[in-house]
């Protein structure tokens, strides 16, 4: 008995997985559902009064902030659902990294979305939060330039594509060791890194050095 326990547990893992996977995308639509009508509930509500903490209108204030909470609650549901369904479909199609790059994308553009709303529902001013999140993002740019140049070359390495995981390659360039170049076998395009194996180690070359290398095959032993 203990034998045929074995597989059957595994069959019912199985298709409890597959029912959870089916319904998951399910889940992320109706919270994004019940996040717009929670946002118009909280608009509505606050039509009758002037501003929060106010003698007019306290159950209506009440309501205003109570479906304010669940667009912040729902809206954060949807984008961290919904992104992630959009990465699974497109893994299916594409590389691993691409579909990650299109998950953040989502995931950043929902919970900026969902920020905005839910701080307008409050009756924040939103065009200063804006104009300091501006300067802020001018100032984080500056200091992280390097960073955001490697993340931008990642995507144009991913979008053009000089290379392919699994490719045998040789890179060319000034700042790649005492003689300019690097030999190995690409492991990984990453969002910051590349990663080459060169057989004695797994070397880890930023994005924009290696967009700015000369690529070519790796040679073969006789044409070196």
């Amino acid at each position: 008995m203990p034998l045929q326990d074995g597989p059957q547990l595994d069959l019912s893992v199985q298709v409890a997985r597959a029912v959870k996977e089916k319904t998951r995308p399910w889940k992320s639509v109706i919270a994004l559902a019940l996040a717009i009508v929670a946002a118009g509930t909280s608009g509505w509500a606050h039509q009758h009064f002037n501003h929060y903490f106010g003698s007019a209108g306290p159950l209506y204030q009440l309501i205003a902030v109570g479906c304010a909470a669940f667009v912040a609650l729902f809206g954060s549901v949807a984008a961290y659902g919904l992104s992630g369904q959009a990465r699974t479909a497109l893994e299916a199609h594409t590389s691993p990294s691409h579909a990650a790059i299109v998950r953040y994308a989502l995931l950043l553009i929902g919970a900026v979305v969902t920020l905005v709303t839910t701080l307008g529902l409050f009756g924040i001013p939103i065009g200063q939060l804006v104009l300091g999140g501006a300067l802020t993002s001018v100032f984080v740019g500056i200091a992280a330039q390097q960073s955001l140049g490697n993340v931008f070359a990642g995507m144009v390495l991913l979008l053009a594509r000089p290379f392919h995981v699994g490719d045998a390659v040789r890179l060319r360039a000034g700042a790649l060791g005492s003689n300019g170049m690097i030999d190995g076998t690409v492991t990984e395009i990453g969002i910051t890194y590349v990663r080459l194996d060169t057989g004695q180690n797994v070397v880890a070359i930023p994005n924009s050095l290696a967009l700015a290398s000369v690529v070519g095959p790796l040679p073969t032993p006789e044409e070196n």
